[in-house]
């Protein structure tokens, strides 16, 4: 039997920093979708404004843009990442949910926002090329 995964002594349980870089990743991902033109139907539209909703709440918290402090300094005293990381983010998830609610986008948005994904993507070392999401296309 082939066994796939991670071997079980460097298996753990997630945590919530797991689920937010999950949502985060497919919120790009949904994002390059948009902007490379792919078809947004009903489902996808309401699965973009969900998923953003979550990511920018939980940047909100994370990333300590309520009250000045990130939840990961409050905790550890260090951060991996900073609050200009999360503001990012946050900014990502806002302009994600209004191009699925059918907001204008003009070139300069839309530069804006690839921009944004590139500095994101950069900062968390994840490839988001337009081929590595082709199929979206049918979706």
């Amino acid at each position: 039997m082939l066994r796939l995964g991670s071997p079980a002594s460097e298996s753990r349980e997630m945590d919530l920093d797991d689920i937010f870089f999950s949502r985060l990743k497919l919120m790009i991902i949904m994002a390059k979708a948009y902007l490379n033109g792919y078809p947004m139907g009903e489902y996808r539209r309401k699965a973009m404004i969900d998923n953003a909703d979550h990511v920018e709440a939980e940047s909100i918290d994370i990333g300590g843009l309520v009250d000045g402090l990130p939840l990961k300094q409050k905790a550890s005293g260090n951060s991996i990442y900073d609050h200009l990381f999360y503001q990012r983010v946050k900014l990502l998830a806002v302009m994600v949910k209004a191009a699925a609610k059918g907001f204008p986008m003009g070139e300069h948005r839309k530069s804006a926002m690839e921009e944004n994904i590139d500095t994101i993507c950069h900062t968390l070392m994840f490839s988001s090329r337009a081929e590595d999401i082709a199929f979206l296309k049918v979706a």
